[in-house]
Formats: structure tokens, C-alpha cells, sequence
């Protein structure tokens, strides 16, 4: 394959032309633009759905437990002492047996 076949291959396999003049510039930003801003608007209704669905789960799951959380308030009230809780330290005086042998003065 010579040069000028290469260049003209080349030529020939470019997949977009380049846009001819000031129109086709302009036709070219346009529509660049138009898809840009059709990406965008796309990408915002696909985050409002999952948004959506994500807080009907939420509730969905909160609507389904509500009875078993007011199980475990009761249990909690029952098991509790009527609210008054101890709380201290104890101190243990321990006296170890004197070591076999001489000490040391």
C-alpha cells in the first residue's frame, strides 16, 4: 500500500465528516447540545424514580414493623424497675496471704 492509498484510505474511512463551513458548525453545536441536555434530563427522571422507590421501600418496610417495634417498647417497659436504676462501683478489700519465707526490709 503506497502513501496516497494509505491517505486516501484514510480519507474514506473517517467515520464523521468534519462539518463544511460556518452552518454545518453551528447545525454541529446544536444538535451536541440538544443531546446533552436530553442526557441530563434522562439521568434527572431515572434519580427522581429510584428516590421514589427507595422512600416507598422505606415506608413500606416502617409500615410493616410498626408492630413489632411497639412489642419491643412494651417488653422494655415491662422488664423495667419503675425507671429507678442503681448505679455504683464496688470495692473489693482483699487481703493476700503473706509469701512463704523471708521478706525483704
Amino acid at each position: 500500500m503506497t502513501t496516497e492509498e494509505h491517505a486516501q484510505f484514510r480519507q474514506q474511512a473517517r467515520l464523521t465528516p468534519q462539518p463544511a463551513g460556518l452552518l454545518g458548525k453551528m447545525l454541529a453545536f446544536v444538535l451536541s447540545a440538544s443531546l446533552l441536555v436530553l442526557g441530563f434530563m434522562f439521568s434527572l427522571v431515572a434519580l427522581a424514580v429510584v428516590a421514589v422507590g427507595g422512600l416507598a421501600l422505606g415506608g413500606w418496610l416502617w409500615w410493616k414493623t410498626r408492630r413489632l417495634r411497639q412489642q419491643l417498647r412494651q417488653a422494655a417497659a415491662a422488664t423495667a424497675d419503675d425507671g429507678y436504676v442503681i448505679e455504683g462501683e464496688v470495692i473489693r478489700d482483699y487481703e493476700a496471704p503473706a509469701p512463704a519465707g523471708r521478706l525483704l526490709r
